[in-house]
């Protein structure tokens, strides 16, 4: 009952500070999209800003109701005014889209420590959100190809059948027959997250309070340029084909292609791929369930230590699974490409740590990533302790459960600065290249973690990466070793 008490407590709090925020955001213009479509700086400030007033009333009504009741009833008060506030909070960020539909999305799958409750009242932005109309959807797709959706389908849905941040995703039929989704980018997004992303220093200035030796301005470039990329099909749609080009005639990776003559600025058509959800599976076989996050985990890594390139959105909306047993890959506007020298570093991090125990060799490559200074005051054990946390599930051969403890353990490492680690955090430092690889740290283990998933972690692995000449030692190992020898050059 404590901890349900205390967390409604933190959301009233929350809510107030997202008031005083608010009233340093509220700059901007107002602007007019060519469908009418308004967005505002002040109009996305303003409704967080009721939402938050909302909260902090219901709070009011709520501690006034507990005044007399009994323990267990306190305990119902409790929990019903929990998912009163995170239903608030879940129908304002989606309708909101973009950065803040975002942070909702992340707050869905990661373990932040919010009940079950909260979590469960988010999880609808991971799939979907309030869509545009259908009469928008048609004008908006026309607009963006250039004449009537007759021209270039036999047959259009205008009806989504997926609405999340950036943009919704609608099913049709090319002229040739080709079952197809189309992605489009919703009207007055770009001016919305350019609103959104002028105030990412404010958050930048609260970690920089918690982590002394953290160089917030290099993270906020960082952060502008990925979301920002995010906005331009182009480059997403280049991505995805370099992804699906890579993976073509894999066992159980599936990317869709992309059909260039019906895609362009504010639009993606690619194949469509149906399947189940991550919420499915969850609610499958443990066979199953082990499958899944293997392949997902190949992906993650054989991506990042082969193709040098890395999908840094692993929120459970970007998969779909199907019914042989093979894992599609969703969304590719959030990819970070690393140089060979940065792919080396990773792998030279991890073979130091995991391949034995060399605390002064793991400082020297900290120091040269840029996460530590040279003369930090932290010993090389207490160091190697700290970061062998992220690597746990990979320090011994063997079956290794994901468990929300672990995936929480991380989330404390890096953010709980009154914790067993308080000495070591103010002097860590997160680079630009780190950014996105700490969306695995947190997100993926935190999926396996709903999962339940159970894999000999460190093995898998070492089949993939390219300094282990380890032969495979699962079923999916063997036919992804049969694929790569066959259709994969030197990096395959």
């Amino acid at each position: 009952m404590k901890r349900t008490r205390a967390l409604a407590g933190t959301t009233a709090a929350v809510g107030g500070v997202t008031i005083v925020a608010l009233r340093r955001w509220r700059r901007g213009r107002r602007r007019r999209s060519d469908r009418g479509t308004v967005v505002a700086a002040t109009g996305r400030n303003g409704a967080l800003a009721r939402t938050a007033s909302r909260i902090g009333v219901t709070y009011g009504v709520h501690q006034a109701q507990r005044t007399f009741a009994s323990a267990e009833r306190k305990e119902r008060l409790d929990e019903a005014f929990l998912i009163r506030s995170a239903d608030e909070v879940t129908e304002t960020l989606g309708n909101l889209k973009g950065v803040m539909m975002k942070l909702g999305q992340m707050a869905s799958y990661l373990d932040l420590g919010l009940p079950d409750e909260m979590r469960a009242a988010l999880v609808p932005l991971q799939a979907a959100a309030p869509p545009m109309a259908p009469e928008l959807a048609t004008a908006t797709v026309e607009d963006a190809l250039g004449g009537p959706v007759t021209e270039f389908f036999a047959e259009w849905d205008p009806v989504a059948i997926a609405a999340a941040s950036i943009g919704q995703v609608h099913r049709a039929l090319t002229l040739d027959g080709r079952a197809v989704a189309v992605k489009i980018q919703y009207p007055g997004i770009a001016e919305a997250m350019a609103a959104d992303l002028e105030h990412t220093d404010v958050l930048f200035m609260a970690l920089r309070m918690m982590f002394p030796s953290l160089e917030a301005a290099p993270l906020v470039t960082e952060l502008r340029t990925r979301l920002g990329e995010e906005l331009d099909y182009i480059t997403e749609a280049s991505r995805q084909r370099r992804f699906a080009e890579y993976y073509r005639g894999h066992p159980f990776i599936v990317v869709p292609d992309v059909i260039d003559e019906l895609s362009g600025e504010r639009v993606i058509t690619s194949d469509l791929v149906v399947g189940r959800t991550f919420a499915e599976v969850v609610n499958g076989s443990q066979t199953e369930r082990d499958r899944s996050a293997e392949v997902i985990f190949r992906y993650v890594m054989r991506s990042l230590y082969r193709m040098g390139a890395f999908n840094g959105d692993p929120h459970p909306g970007n998969y779909l699974f199907t019914d042989d047993g093979r894992v599609v890959f969703l969304d590719y506007g959030l990819v970070k490409e690393f140089t060979p020298g940065e792919v080396e570093l990773f792998a030279a991090m991890h073979r130091t740590m995991v391949d034995g125990y060399d605390p002064s060799g793991f400082r020297k490559l900290l120091v040269r990533a840029s996460i530590i200074q040279p003369d930090a005051p932290v010993d090389d054990e207490r160091l190697h302790e700290y970061f062998s946390g992220f690597y746990e599930h990979l320090l011994h051969h063997g079956p290794t459960l994901i468990t929300r403890e672990f995936t929480a353990g991380l989330v404390s490492r890096m953010f709980d600065t009154d914790g067993p680690f308080a000495d070591v955090q103010k002097h860590i430092n997160v680079p630009p290249g780190f950014l996105l690889i700490q969306r695995i740290n947190l997100g993926l283990y935190a999926l396996f973690a709903d999962l339940g998933a159970t894999a000999d972690w460190q093995a898998i692995l070492e089949d993939i990466v390219p300094w282990s000449d380890r032969p495979p030692t699962t079923e999916l190992g063997v036919a992804e070793a049969h694929w790569a020898s066959g259709s994969r050059g030197p990096t395959g």
